[in-house]
């Protein structure tokens, strides 16, 4: 009998979802990604009101994270046009993922015919299918509007919601949670990249419902305008009010000393490691992982997305269902 794929559904967005993707798809895994429809600068957020479409760019990255096409047809679809006035700062990608979308009248159904022009492994679905605007509360109650602005806050943020508010995420989306073995929550930023998923009714609760293991994969460095001094229960404290209730049975977290003047770099950013409480997140419940997971590439800290996947190669047998 053919062994059952492990079946994997990552829920995020931005670098830390297309860089965990390039390690994961390098196993025989079944991978579903769910990814953020939330942003709204640059040329995705001029894509995105132009044509009234989600926003193509977090969904380009995790296309190309995940493709099997030649290199050269890779960079072709991430290329950005630089000298042009009306292209500038657009991607190739993106102006593909529109034209798709409005030649189908569907962006579900573009992602999908993309994703079969550049040999995906494994499936990408948008956590909505229509635009949506991501908001913010701050501290002292007032709002900002619009994702792109809220790295910007100089308060902490008490709570982010969508506009509309009763966003309807697409079937196949609740299918794939439902089913998963494992359920992978991160790396991203926090309040812009992870949450607005989780903020789409239904998958929040399927989430909380899903019988496979659900894991956060901690951030490894804290954001300025987002989680400034945030340690990793904070983290998970913050998906767990958005969602209403507890919905983790895993956390992932760096066990990598950063150096010295990695940490003094970050600090002019308003940056830190995110610290760890063992001994509190298992309070909350939870089973803590801690594995050397961390890289360092041109001064910048990333996950190691081989190693995060080679660990769950190893964790993952005992919890297909």
């Amino acid at each position: 009998m053919k062994k059952k794929k492990t079946s994997i559904v990552v829920i995020g967005g931005g670098t830390g979802l297309s860089t965990l993707l390039r390690g994961l798809k390098k196993y025989p895994f079944d991978i579903t990604a769910i990814v953020t429809v939330a942003d709204d600068g640059g040329s995705s957020g001029r894509l995105r009101d132009d044509y009234d479409i989600p926003p193509p760019g977090d969904i380009r990255n995790v296309i190309a994270a995940l493709s099997h096409a030649e290199p050269l047809v890779e960079q072709m679809f991430q290329y950005r046009f630089a000298h042009s006035v009306d292209l500038g700062g657009h991607s190739l990608g993106n102006l593909m993922l529109t034209a798709l979308t409005d030649i189908t009248g569907d962006f579900s159904h573009a992602i999908a015919e993309m994703s079969k022009v550049l040999n995906v492994h494994g499936k990408v679905i948008p956590a909505a299918n229509k635009k949506i605007t991501l908001n913010a509360e701050l501290i002292d109650g007032s709002f900002i509007v619009g994702e792109s602005k809220i790295p910007s806050s100089h308060l902490p943020i008490k709570r982010v919601f969508l506009e509309p508010k009763h966003v309807k995420p697409l079937p196949e989306a609740i299918r794939a949670i439902q089913t998963a073995d494992i359920i992978l929550i991160g790396p991203g930023s926090l309040y812009t990249s992870i949450i607005p998923n989780l903020l789409v009714n239904e998958i929040g609760e399927a989430v909380v419902k899903a019988k496979g293991r659900k894991i956060y994969i901690c951030n490894l460095m804290t954001q300025k305008g987002e989680t400034l001094k945030y340690n990793a229960c904070d983290h998970v404290q913050a998906i767990y009010d958005h969602v209403g209730k507890p919905c983790l049975d895993s956390i992932l977290v760096n066990n990598f000393e950063l150096p010295s003047p990695i940490k003094e770099n970050y600090k002019e950013e308003n940056a830190e490691p995110v610290s760890v409480d063992v001994h509190k997140l298992e309070m909350m419940g939870l089973e803590v992982i801690k594995k050397d997971i961390a890289i360092i590439q041109s001064g910048v800290v990333r996950h190691e997305s081989t190693r995060v996947a080679q660990w769950l190669s190893d964790y993952a047998p005992k919890y297909v269902i």
